[in-house]
């Protein structure tokens, strides 16, 4: 079947839309990564969450990636130079699905984006701190109102629930959770 020319720049092309795509980064190199890929119009993006780690015999917190070794990218595949990210100071390669880069499931970076405070740092908290009172969504507790005792940075809460006159913690995910205020 031949097409006329004409028809063919006439003809609607399908949209390549800008998606978020991950790369594999040398260990402990992320901000530089993200720093030479911003230098090249990608735009990076690095999840971060505040940490508690041991040094000598005191704790220290420090902020983590929230995915070590991994960096998101953004960029179109079809009309963007993306084999640039692979030699980029600091990362080791995009990671592929055949001959192209993986996309990133739609949504997921942009909800991480969306939680992330003016302070850098992924908020999984959801608004919730120690103390409030929370209801349960799921488990065989649903449905029980219960006091947030602790909340980590990975989204995972102890609740205290007053059952049979006792206190009982339960540990569960944030996204079970939500206020009773």
């Amino acid at each position: 079947m031949s097409v006329d020319f004409e028809e063919a720049e006439l003809a609607p092309r399908p949209e390549h839309p800008i998606r978020w795509h991950a790369a594999s980064i040398q260990p402990g190199r992320s901000a530089i990564a993200a720093l030479h890929l911003s230098r090249q119009g990608f735009r990076a993006y690095v999840p971060c969450r505040e940490s508690t780690v041991r040094s000598g015999r005191r704790m220290v917190r420090r902020v983590s990636p929230f995915f070590p070794g991994y960096i998101f990218v953004s960029f179109d595949v079809a009309r963007t130079r993306w084999r640039a990210v692979n030699g980029t100071t600091g990362v080791r390669s995009l990671i592929m699905q055949g001959e192209k880069p993986a996309p990133v499931p739609r949504g997921l970076v942009e909800g991480m984006i969306v939680l992330t405070g003016a302070d850098g740092l992924l908020d999984l908290s959801g608004g919730l701190s120690a103390g409030d009172r929370v209801r349960l969504l799921a488990g065989p507790f649903a449905d029980l109102l219960g006091t947030l005792d602790r909340l980590d940075a990975g989204g995972r809460c102890r609740v205290l629930i007053e059952i049979m006159n006792g206190v009982v913690p339960v540990i569960m995910e944030r996204k079970d959770l939500v206020s009773a205020a």
